[in-house]
């Protein structure tokens, strides 16, 4: 810690430059240290691996008070932009509410996950910004700014990039709690996945495909909101595992959420590692790309064909699916999705070449980054993906125009001097 600042990212693959953490305790103090900052970023839980939350000085809203607000009426639940999806399960479960989708992880905070388009999986199920209602953020002048659904400019600001403003509090909508089953299939060819690929991504409400890019892949992760009554005997060939599995080989099953076909709440199976356990592999990179649904066979052979550049980095790889939405600066705004992520042993060069070697092969698939991840692309490269990218730069001249909240990597990735 240097002056109250984290070092390092939670997987110790960044070293924040920052030399002061504000830790407001009311939305009153938020407001005062925005407006008295000359480059100010806001930090979650840390679970990036660039500079994406990096500034001069830092903020963590951890010390705001906690309090989940559910209506009902609306079925939705206002929370705090620093609460992680793990505490706001709890609250939920109390309520009998439920979300509609969780990523692989829950131990992230909602306000970061919301801003960067962080997702989990599912053919009819949008990321985690999908399920933002409304939104509380205190701009760079110190102004409360709350803004809902229909808004003007509301579909710019959900996936915001933390480049508009200090976001405090987030509205979700919420549904009544569900149970759900896990099952993991162990084996699927490549040639049965890519004769039967729509069928392997909806033989559950959410599908994940975990591979070396070897012969196979390893393991199909199975998530289903209704217990089958006659669960399937194989998946096109893979065959139902007997234990329970880590998606990194070799690693204990125990950190990972409950499997082999047993029911139970949707907050316990729908991410891939349980609350209060270690998350993933800890000392690790990761990056994630995600290209338009049609070219999803395309990529998947894109991607064999450099195996030799990504296998011997690679801890495992994991294919999902992710419907389309309306959000600007989303990776799925306008296409249902296949997202590739990659989570590499931490060899920051060697890693850097491999995730250049895939955004190369993928890049004439229209591939977008996942904005909390590491990519190499440049603003020359970004903007052509991005068809509301400026609009979204003219919004975050509107509410940030001294640019309080650009850093470099903003600059890098989106365009230093546009805004």
């Amino acid at each position: 810690m240097i002056d109250g600042v984290p070092e390092l990212c939670w997987s110790g693959s960044y070293a924040y430059r920052a030399k002061r953490l504000h830790r407001p305790e009311s939305l009153e103090q938020v407001q005062e240290v925005v407006a008295a900052a000359r480059h100010l970023r806001v930090l979650g839980t840390r679970h990036s691996f660039t500079g994406i939350a990096d500034s001069d000085e830092l903020i963590t809203l951890s010390g705001l008070p906690q309090d989940v607000e559910i209506d009902l009426a609306t079925s939705t639940a206002s929370v705090p932009a620093g609460m992680t999806y793990a505490e706001l399960a709890e609250e939920l479960h109390r309520s009998g509410l439920a979300l509609h989708n969780l990523a692989s992880l829950p131990h992230v905070a909602v306000g970061g996950a919301v801003a960067t388009a962080t997702h989990g999986s599912g053919d009819r199920l949008g990321n985690l910004a999908t399920a933002v209602a409304a939104l509380e953020v205190v701009t760079s002048g110190g102004e409360v700014l709350r803004v809902r659904r229909g808004d003007p400019g509301f579909d710019g600001m959900v996936v915001g990039l933390g480049a508009l403003g200090a976001v405090t509090r987030v509205t979700l909508d919420v549904e009544p709690a569900y149970e759900v089953s896990q099952r993991v299939f162990e084996g699927l060819s490549w040639r049965a996945l890519e004769d039967h690929l729509e069928a392997v991504t909806s033989a559950g409400d959410s599908v994940s495909l975990f591979t070396s890019w070897g012969p196979e892949v390893e393991q199909v992760w199975v998530k289903s909101r209704a217990q089958l009554e006659d669960p399937r005997s194989d998946l096109f060939g893979a065959a139902p595992a007997t234990a329970a599995r880590h998606p990194i080989p070799g690693l204990d099953p125990g950190d990972c959420t409950t499997q082999l076909g047993r029911p139970g709440p949707w907050s316990d199976r729908l991410p891939h590692f349980r609350a209060g356990f270690r998350a993933s592999r800890g000392e690790e990179i990761q990056s994630e790309h995600h290209v338009p649904r049609v070219h999803a066979l395309a990529a998947i052979e894109a991607v064999r064909g450099v195996a030799a550049v990504v296998q011997p980095l690679l801890l495992v790889s994991e294919i999902r699916t992710v419907a389309a939405d309306a959000l600007w600066m989303s990776p799925q705004q306008g296409r249902d999705t296949v997202s590739f992520h990659f989570t590499w042993k931490l060899e920051p060069r060697g890693v850097h070449r491999a995730v250049a070697t895939v955004e190369s092969v993928l890049a004439a698939l229209e591939a977008r980054p996942h904005w909390g991840k590491l990519f190499t692309a440049d603003a020359s490269e970004v903007r052509p993906l991005y068809g509301h990218l400026p609009e979204f730069l003219e919004l975050v001249h509107r509410l940030d125009p001294s640019g309080v909240f650009r850093n470099d990597w903003f600059d890098m990735h989106l365009g230093a001097g546009d805004v």
